[in-house]
């Protein structure tokens, strides 16, 4: 099935479950707050629950939007490349936030699942920084790591932007439960409406 027959049917979205030894469970709270935040403010009507789906798997083709986040190692075997590739070269869209400690690890394997194809840094104009919530100075800091600029980079197929890769926000603390992090209502908002800017880009394109 196609992502537009998918699309057609309903909206949900997944946690893309990978191995290689991280966290990919992580941010437990973060996707159902960013569903509920998406439903009662953009019009959605994305399944409360995202579900969980691995590289390989053909029910890959079932979600417009998949959420990668974690702390440490990740490896993609040749068969998951392959039907990853398929899947964002098809009408996919993949949201890698590092939680931190990410970055290393998942840079290695987006070069293997393109191939001669750089990583390029989103410019303040891009759509996605444009609305519904505008964000006129990109990426929003959520939390401060290792104190540097957020940067929201990108893999672009055909004029479409088809990975996210966020660094130095973690978006996905910003999206959980208050209690699990503490922080300011005004830096959660931030975080989901950013979210919810993700979420309209890829239903739109």
């Amino acid at each position: 099935m196609c992502l537009l027959q998918t699309l057609a049917l309903g909206q949900e979205i997944a946690v893309l479950k990978y191995s290689g030894g991280g966290d990919w469970y992580g941010n437990p709270t973060a996707l159902p707050n960013l569903i509920a935040f998406c439903n009662a403010n953009l019009n959605t009507t994305i399944k409360d629950k995202p579900a969980t789906v691995e590289p390989h798997d053909q029910l890959l083709f079932q979600y417009p939007f998949l959420h990668m986040t974690g702390h440490g190692n990740v490896v993609f075997s040749e068969e998951e490349l392959v039907q990853l590739g398929r899947y964002l070269r098809s009408g996919g869209f993949l949201h890698i936030d590092d939680n931190y400690g990410m970055k290393p690890y998942i840079t290695r394997e987006i070069g293997r699942l393109f191939p001669g194809k750089e990583l390029e840094e989103l410019g303040t104009d891009h759509p996605i920084f444009q609305g519904p919530y505008p964000f006129p100075k990109g990426l929003p800091k959520i939390h401060e790591h290792d104190g540097q600029r957020p940067q929201a980079m990108g893999i672009f197929h055909d004029n479409r932007l088809v990975l996210l890769l966020t660094l130095e926000s973690d978006l996905g603390d910003g999206w959980e439960d208050p209690s699990v992090h503490n922080d300011p209502e005004e830096i959660r908002r931030k975080a989901l409406e950013m979210g919810a800017n993700i979420i309209s880009y890829v239903f739109k394109n």
